[in-house]
């Protein structure tokens, strides 16, 4: 697989990585343990070098998950994870679990995320969501020192606005921006991914395919397991499925003409927007992840982008990506 740089930086990867939340929270039941361990070690041996986990999936089982799978590989992968919840209440979803990050808490967290994930430092740490109870110029203070102590390498933020952005880039360069971006959710574009090109920051876009839905194999009619996050995401009602069925019929009709899938025209629309973009869809199953790798080897032509874009910038599609809950700590 072809490989780009997060920004300015030096933080080389895979042009896609793979998301690993999905193995242990938020889409159903947890996974088996054994057989994610051999879809993730599946994915080192096809040439992805880019995982993703954060403390709070789970909590903490993920990034065991991945700490252990990942051990034998560890040299030649890059390990992203994230700090930021409050996980001492009783209740540790990230709906509910509080922000925590304080200085102090970020020390410890990354303790713990250490010693999970088997390694005696972390490639790229993200603030998980901006605390608006500490100043963002903290949050970057810590983790620099962090990346003086050789704990850290990179300070990553999720879902940062841009001018949070700008304030802690100025006290510890940021590697690079997690947020939602996808032909689902097209709204970085405006302000995010201008912020990001100027100062020089990589964007890891993660629900690349629309929380599944770009893949063509959701509809109105789709019953999602009790447990699974998308039950209570409005943009997911079967009336909003219905509504915007339109994005997944554009995909069809490209897919159908270049003989590829839907998903793999997304992921590779994405990695033509610009070459500091690397997507991390999640997968649990291997044809899938089969599948994602090959829309990182697609190539859309001159022509085949701007129909896409010209079909898509007349698109209106319906609900709000998050609950209100969730909604309120995006952006900020």
């Amino acid at each position: 697989m072809k490989k780009r740089t997060l920004g300015k930086s030096n933080l080389e990867v895979s042009a896609l990585g793979l998301g690993c939340m999905g193995m242990s929270f938020s889409y159903g039941p947890p996974k088996d343990k054994q057989e994610m361990t051999t879809l993730l070690r599946a994915a080192v041996e096809r040439g992805v070098t880019f995982f993703d986990t954060a403390e709070v999936y789970g909590p903490y089982t993920n990034e065991e998950l991945v700490g252990e799978a990942l051990a034998p590989f560890r040299k030649q992968v890059v390990i992203a994870t994230k700090f930021g919840f409050d996980l001492s209440g009783s209740d540790k979803r990230p709906g509910a679990a509080g922000l925590n990050s304080q200085p102090a808490h970020i020390k410890q967290a990354v303790e713990g995320s250490l010693k999970r994930l088997k390694t005696d430092v972390i490639d790229l740490f993200y603030q998980h969501r901006v605390d608006e109870n500490v100043p963002i110029e903290d949050v970057a203070g810590a983790v620099k020192e962090l990346i003086q102590a050789g704990k850290v390498k990179h300070f990553g933020l999720s879902e940062a606005g841009a001018k949070t952005i700008r304030r802690a880039h100025a006290v510890q360069p940021v590697t690079a921006l997690q947020s939602e971006y996808s032909l689902f959710w097209r709204e970085p574009e405006t302000e995010i991914i201008p912020t990001l090109e100027e100062l020089g920051i990589g964007f890891v876009p993660f629900s690349p395919l629309g929380k599944g839905f770009l893949t063509g194999k959701i509809d109105e009619n789709t019953k999602f397991d009790a447990t699974d996050f998308r039950n209570v995401v409005p943009r997911f009602t079967p009336e909003a499925r219905k509504a915007n069925q339109v994005v997944v019929d554009l995909l069809n009709t490209i897919a159908a003409r270049l003989k590829v899938t839907p998903a793999q025209v997304a992921l590779a629309w994405l990695l033509a927007q610009k070459p500091w973009i690397v997507p991390i869809p999640g997968t649990t199953k291997l044809p899938r992840l089969v599948e994602n790798i090959g829309g990182a080897a697609l190539e859309l032509t001159p022509d085949d982008l701007r129909e896409i874009n010209a079909a898509s910038d007349k698109l209106t599609l319906q609900g709000a990506r998050y609950p209100e809950n969730l909604q309120k700590l995006v952006g900020r």
